[in-house]
């Protein structure tokens, strides 16, 4: 019993992501966790438990960014080798050093590559922009030579795996698991208040100020709600965005359970992505656009050729330049005002989702590499 556990147990590491990350602990380690292996995750978190089967390690919760990356990862590293696992599976860019050590003492190895990191930083706004450039190019390099350490490398676009070998590249997309979202007892969506919401982090190159902006040149009589759920990145950004006439039809939630995410999403009209025009978002494919549709919502969205494509072809929202509040506003003014056509529209998403964007799919191409790395 012993040797069989040993043989498929999976340790996956984060410095970066929150422990119950949807990608990380929903869809990867429950996948793999139902699937049979013996699955660890390396985090930080408040205390050692089990959680759905899952074993959680916690990792001390730092909040200073530098001392995270200076510390973390090797404290990471300690644990993970106890561990003596079959595969580590590690996803964040700062582990990189954590992994080559882990590959030159015989481990096997995957990245999971969330984001273009090269190009994402080029958007942090903690770097001083005049040696963005540079640092990016330094990473890009080092992601390079790294690839040389790992046994398989998952990415989650295909814009993502095109930097990487393709010999060595996995495509496991990060689309919404099927009926996750949606509940039997939501309200029937012709029958809703007039609320828009998002999703996720709330920073300034997510739309943040644009959709805030865009509530005061919304008609005041439609009552229509902005309810935004997640944090502040960086928790100043909560001042700034107070002081904007548009806060004043804005609810902010915080960060809640994937249970309550439901509740609201089941009393929404319209759900937003509006993120900048950057390098690393205009062939990204966030998680929430398609867990909107995956709860029949139609969406209002950054108008990049990727998310036109998805969005407007299939009929499930509308497109608008993300830097334009007015714009932004019109469209939501649009379906609010048209609700038949809106839930039509949330209908073409939910089904897109249903036969093509859903995690069951990316869920066996997760499953095959791991056999294949096994065997």
């Amino acid at each position: 019993m012993k040797k069989r556990l040993r043989v498929n147990k999976v340790c996956i590491l984060t410095t970066v992501h929150n422990t119950f990350d949807t990608r990380i602990f929903y869809k990867q380690a429950n996948t793999l966790a139902k699937a049979g292996y013996n699955v660890t995750l390396i985090s930080q978190y408040r205390k050692n438990e089990v959680v759905e089967g899952i074993r959680i390690i916690a990792l001390p919760i730092l909040y200073n960014r530098l001392i995270r990356i200076l510390v973390l990862p090797w404290y990471a590293f300690k644990l993970a080798l106890y561990e003596k696992a079959a595969i580590y599976h590690f996803h964040d860019p700062e582990l990189i050093p954590v992994a080559i050590l882990l590959s030159l003492l015989g481990k096997r190895v995957i990245y999971d590559v969330h984001e273009d990191f090269p190009r994402q930083i080029l958007s942090k706004y903690w770097i001083p922009a005049k040696i963005r450039r540079i640092i990016a190019k330094i990473a890009e390099l080092i992601e390079k030579i790294a690839c040389r350490f790992y046994t398989k490398i998952v990415a989650a676009t295909p814009a993502i795996a095109h930097r990487f070998p393709h010999s060595k590249t996995v495509i496991v997309q990060n689309f919404p698991i099927l009926n996750e979202i949606t509940i039997e007892d939501t309200i029937p969506y012709l029958e809703r208040p007039p609320y828009i919401i998002y999703v996720g982090q709330i920073t300034e190159i997510r739309g943040a100020q644009e959709m805030i902006q865009a509530m005061s040149y919304l008609p005041e009589n439609l009552g229509i709600k902005l309810l935004l759920i997640g944090n502040f990145v960086p928790s100043a950004l909560e001042t700034k965005l107070k002081q904007l006439p548009g806060w004043k039809y804005v609810e902010f939630l915080g960060w809640k359970t994937r249970d309550e995410l439901r509740q609201f999403l089941g009393k929404s009209r319209v759900g937003l992505v509006l993120f900048h025009p950057k390098p690393n978002h205009i062939e990204a494919q966030p998680n929430k656009l398609f867990e909107y549709m995956s709860a029949g919502l139609p969406v209002v969205a950054s108008n990049f050729p990727l998310w036109q494509q998805i969005i407007e072809k299939t009929g499930s929202g509308l497109t608008v330049d993300p830097l334009n509040p007015e714009k932004i506003a019109e469209a939501i003014e649009y379906l609010i005002t048209h609700p038949k056509e809106a839930q039509q529209m949330g209908q073409n998403g939910r089904i897109l989702v249903l036969k093509k964007y859903n995690w069951a799919k990316e869920a066996e191409k997760l499953l095959t590499m791991y056999r294949e790395i096994l065997r």
